[in-house]
């Protein structure tokens, strides 16, 4: 599949739910995934499945996976590498969204630059990128935060900070949650946060049930909340001030 002598080391994204596949990622991406023969994935059942979802039958045409999480060792990346080294392609795949972007794999990338190994990094759905595009809120200058620290006192601290940094410099400050965190989430954002920051809430992005509001933290306050219980979501605030 390479014209080179090692093989090419390509970033998969993968649906961010319940979507179409060819409503977000390329065909032509589809094509060449199912021409990839080695794969590296956080878990192998989900990877699985989503090579289903795109059509590739697994029975007919067997692939290789190489487990890499938070539980692997990484002070020898170089060994999930080991087929390029011998010519072959390998893909990284995501859970959700991109690869290594919120999401395990960069260290696997950086060691491929070091090899000489050529990194591809190909289209699909970015939960971060789909929410700052819908908030309304600053696109040129922004911040993704990950996870806010779960202890309480910290979270608050955290969400006083960022939206200190808002405010300065009319930034926008994106966070995501464990899903069944969410409406607690939410709850301290609420409270935390002044009246006249705007929050934005993105729900299940690019899928049927796909939801995104986005207010001022009075204006959410005064009106019922939603469930967001348990749906993947992303949280971004804003000083409000971007003009």
């Amino acid at each position: 599949m390479s014209s080179n002598t090692k093989g090419n080391l390509y970033l998969i994204p993968s649906l961010l739910g319940a979507s179409m596949p060819g409503k977000v990622i390329p065909p032509e991406n589809i094509i060449l995934v199912s021409r990839i023969g080695f794969f590296i994935v956080e878990e192998i059942k989900s990877a699985r499945r989503f090579l289903t979802v795109l059509g590739i039958n697994l029975q007919e045409d067997p692939k290789e996976f190489m487990v890499f999480n938070e539980h692997s060792d990484k002070y020898d990346v170089s060994t999930y590498l080991k087929p390029a080294f011998d010519g072959k392609d390998i893909g990284i795949l995501s859970e959700a969204g991109l690869p290594c972007v919120a999401d395990p794999g960069s260290l696997i990338v950086k060691q491929a630059h070091l090899s000489g190994i050529r990194v591809i990094p190909l289209t699909g759905p970015s939960s971060i990128f789909l929410a700052l595009m819908a908030s309304g809120f600053n696109g040129q200058n922004f911040c993704f935060h990950g996870y806010l620290p779960v202890e309480k006192s910290e979270r608050s601290r955290s969400l006083k900070d960022i939206e200190r940094m808002a405010r300065k410099d009319s930034s926008t400050h994106i966070f995501i949650e464990t899903p069944y965190r969410n409406n607690q989430f939410l709850e301290v954002l609420l409270k935390v946060c002044g009246d006249n920051t705007w929050l934005c809430v993105a729900l299940d992005l690019s899928c049927t049930n796909e939801t995104i509001i986005s207010k001022p933290i009075s204006n959410w306050k005064s009106s019922k909340l939603i469930d967001i219980n348990k749906r993947p979501a992303v949280f971004l605030i804003s000083s409000g001030n971007e003009a």
